[in-house]
């Protein structure tokens, strides 16, 4: 699974990162927080909630808006062992 992360520059593209990575950067903290792009699928998030829930790790996730456009928002999920 290939998700993007959320971008830093509204004029950049959103950067791409694989699931093996997300899972070595939450085994080295007890709580992380990341904030995905409103490019990835709703899916592709649920996905990983179950793939994360699996490994009994507590999962939450939200949409944040930043603007006051429809398409203005990030996913901030926060994964905690």
């Amino acid at each position: 699974m290939e998700l993007k992360f959320a971008r830093t520059d509204i004029e950049a593209k959103p950067k791409k990162v694989e699931l093996s990575k997300i899972e070595q950067m939450v085994e080295k903290n007890d709580s992380i927080i990341f904030y995905f792009d409103r490019e990835n699928s709703h899916k592709d998030l649920l996905e990983l909630q179950d793939y994360f829930e699996a490994k009994g790790k507590s999962f939450y996730m939200s949409e944040v808006k930043f603007g006051l456009s429809d398409n203005e928002y990030m996913y901030q999920v926060h994964i905690v062992s």
